[in-house]
């Protein structure tokens, strides 16, 4: 039987909102497997959907870089040591040298460079991961980075047109679905991108839940909850952030409408410092 530590307790508190003693259960129960736990707690009730959320890998900041047409762009995690740094001048221009360095050219030596800012610093520095996006045929490629650089995000947006991709509309409308990424989380562009172990997992907690219902409402219940799930998941499904009436596919369709032409979200990428991945 796996030793429960406080710190696994507190650790499962924090990502359910479950109480203290229904959490020490959860483990007792799983043998000390927190996402194991985390469903023991949802069947109950007792805690609602898990988010994504990794565990702290560090201080730093996620830098980017588009190329003057914006049909490509890169976000890169760049990390230290302290967050005194990761606010730090030349860390940060570091940080979005790296970004555009690597843009360039994905296989560039930055080694030295690296070991030139730690020296400079006074900090372990890591270049952890990077991600590029280019639209699949015409589009662009717009990013986000909250304030502090701790949130960014990548999307690649398809157009019909070379126009319409190049229009301060869509332009706009980039940001805004940017923005609305590093608010929101989701996982994954539409419902049909959600990998099956996921819409698994998710059926077994809804039939849990269910259970003692009438057996013919049993289906309807959990397509419920299958579809609430999808609507909060699912970045097409979601509500716009800026005006909750009208879902982020609704978005689209009024602003291709607008301009004449179709706009698809072909993929996004959202980092956050630290997240495990």
């Amino acid at each position: 039987m796996a030793v429960i530590s406080k710190d696994d307790v507190l650790n499962l508190r924090e990502k359910t909102g479950a109480g203290l003693i229904d959490c020490k259960r959860a483990l007792v129960e799983s043998n000390g497997d927190l996402e194991e736990a985390i469903s023991i707690l949802r069947k109950k009730g007792i805690a609602s959907a898990a988010k994504k959320a990794g565990r702290d890998a560090g201080e730093g900041i996620i830098a980017q870089s588009i190329t003057e047409d914006q049909t490509k762009g890169i976000l890169v995690e760049v990390n230290c040591e302290t967050d005194f740094v990761a606010k730090n001048e030349d860390f940060v221009n570091f940080s979005s040298e790296v970004a555009r360095q690597l843009l360039e050219n994905p296989d560039v030596d930055l080694e030295s460079q690296r070991a030139e800012q730690v020296a400079k610093i006074g900090e372990n520095i890591r270049i952890s991961r990077s991600t590029t996006l280019s639209p699949n045929s015409t589009g662009l490629v717009q990013s986000y980075v909250h304030t502090g650089g701790k949130v960014a995000v990548l999307i690649s947006l398809g157009a019909t047109t070379v126009e319409a991709a190049q229009s301060e509309n869509v332009h706009l409308l980039a940001k805004d679905l940017c923005m609305h990424i590093a608010a929101t989380s989701p996982i994954c562009v539409s419902r049909d991108d959600v990998p099956d172990e996921l819409v698994a997992k998710e059926k077994e907690i809804a039939m849990a839940q269910a259970e003692g219902k009438p057996p013919q409402a049993i289906e309807k219940i959990v397509q419920g909850k299958l579809d609430k799930y999808f609507s909060n998941s699912c970045f097409l499904e979601q509500s716009f952030v800026k005006d909750p009436d009208h879902s982020i596919r609704d978005l689209l369709e009024s602003t291709g409408k607008e301009i004449g032409v179709k706009l698809i979200v072909e993929k996004f990428v959202r980092f956050q410092v630290g997240e495990e991945v």
